[in-house]
C-alpha cells in the first residue's frame, strides 16, 4: 500500500469516532501527581447509563455541572467492579448512574449510610469508594478519621477512594468553612493521607470560576438546594437570579489509591 493510502487509512476512523471519545482527552486532567494517568476511553454502558431517559430530567439537567462521565471515567470506574457509595442521599444522584451501570457489567454497586456500623462489603474487597459532598458534613460532627479508616479497611489494594467535595480557598480555617459547606482541598488530601491513602491525581473537571463562595446561606445558596430565606433573611429577586447563573458550586475532584 502506498505511504498517503497508510496515513488515510490511521486517520480516517479518528476522524469518525464518536464525540464522546473526541471530547474525553479534554475532560479528563493530567496530573504531575500521577506518573500514568489513565488512558480515557469511551465506555458505552457508562454513557447508556448516564443518558438513561430513567434518570429524572433534574438529574440530567445537572450534569452540565457533574460532568458523570468525565468525572467516574477519572476516578477509574471499570465494568465489573465492586463501588460503594458513601451517604447518597434521598435524592441518590449518583445512585441512578452508578447502580444501572453496575447492573449492565456484572458489577456491584453498594450504598452505604453507617459506614462505621457496616460498609456493606467484605474487608478488602471494594475497587472503588465515593464520596460526594459530604466532608464539611464528617468534620463538624468529628468522624473524619473514622470514616476514612473505614474506606481504608474496605477497599482492596490498589483501590480508589474518589473525592468530589465543595472547595474553599485554601489556607483557610476548616472549622470556619466546614460551616458553609466548603472545605480546604489541601486539608482534605491531608486527612486521606494520614489515613494510609496516596494521593494518586487531582483534576479541574468540577471546577467553577464563578463561585467566589460570598454567599449568604453557604454553598446551599447555590443550585441545586437554592436556599432564598434563612434566619430573618430573603434574598431579592435579583440576588437569587445572580447565584442561580453561578450554577452549582467550585469542587475539587481528587483520586486517591490504597498502597497496593
Amino acid at each position: 500500500m502506498r505511504p498517503t493510502a497508510l496515513i488515510l487509512a490511521a486517520v480516517l476512523p479518528l476522524i469518525a469516532a464518536p464525540a464522546l471519545a473526541q471530547e474525553a482527552p479534554r475532560t479528563v486532567q493530567r496530573s504531575a501527581l500521577s506518573m500514568t494517568p489513565p488512558v480515557p476511553q469511551e465506555d458505552q454502558a457508562l454513557a447508556a447509563a448516564v443518558a438513561s431517559t430513567t434518570r429524572s430530567e433534574a438529574d440530567r439537567a445537572r450534569d452540565a455541572y457533574r460532568h458523570p462521565v468525565e468525572t467516574l471515567t477519572f476516578w477509574g470506574l471499570q465494568p465489573g467492579q465492586t463501588v460503594v457509595e458513601i451517604e447518597p442521599g434521598r435524592a441518590g444522584w449518583w445512585n441512578h448512574i452508578l447502580e444501572p451501570y453496575a447492573q449492565a457489567t456484572g458489577g456491584r454497586y453498594v450504598a452505604v449510610n453507617r459506614p462505621l456500623e457496616t460498609m456493606g462489603v467484605e474487608d478488602g474487597s471494594a475497587d472503588l469508594v465515593i464520596v460526594a459532598r459530604a466532608f464539611h458534613n464528617w468534620h463538624r460532627a468529628g468522624r473524619t478519621e473514622a470514616y476514612l479508616d473505614a474506606f481504608f479497611k474496605a477497599l482492596k489494594p490498589g483501590g480508589v477512594l474518589a473525592v468530589e467535595q465543595h472547595r474553599s480557598v485554601d489556607g483557610l480555617n476548616i472549622n470556619d468553612t466546614a460551616a458553609t459547606g466548603y472545605v480546604p482541598e489541601s486539608w482534605v488530601i491531608q486527612a486521606a493521607q494520614r489515613a494510609g491513602f496516596v494521593l494518586d491525581a487531582r483534576s479541574e473537571v468540577n471546577a467553577n470560576p464563578k463561585d467566589d463562595r460570598a454567599h449568604p446561606f453557604g454553598v446551599w445558596t447555590l443550585p441545586p438546594v437554592r436556599r432564598t430565606e434563612q434566619d430573618g433573611r430573603t434574598l431579592t429577586a435579583e440576588e437569587r437570579a445572580r447565584y442561580d447563573a453561578v450554577g452549582e458550586s467550585d469542587r475539587m475532584t481528587l483520586r486517591f489509591r490504597k498502597p497496593a
